[in-house]
């Protein structure tokens, strides 16, 4: 059975400028994550904000553990990251019935 696990989550980036900043410091993070964590990842909102950053975060799989274990490996990562501070998250698996 496909479960999906969605991870929603916004950054503040205080040292981007510039919109131009703010796109090559989460171009980075998005590259990493995906690497790391096999996700697909895409910003989703504060699209026109240089100080903040919210993306949402896709997994899929057939085991529910699993995904958990994902998403909290990638909330780790994400209170670690050295460029920005990760000031909201909303995790959800999604599983048909």
């Amino acid at each position: 059975m496909l479960h999906i696990g969605v991870l929603q989550f916004s950054l503040e980036i205080p040292y981007a400028e510039t919109l131009k900043d703010k796109r090559a410091v989460v171009k980075s993070l998005k590259d990493r994550l995906r690497r790391s964590f096999n996700v697909s990842i895409a910003e989703i909102d504060d699209l026109e904000n240089c100080g903040v950053a919210t993306l949402g975060a896709i997994v899929a799989g057939s085991e529910i553990a699993h995904l958990n274990s994902t998403m909290d490996h990638l909330i780790n990562e994400l209170n670690e990251w050295r460029d920005g501070t990760l000031i909201d998250h909303q995790l959800e698996i999604i599983s048909p019935r």
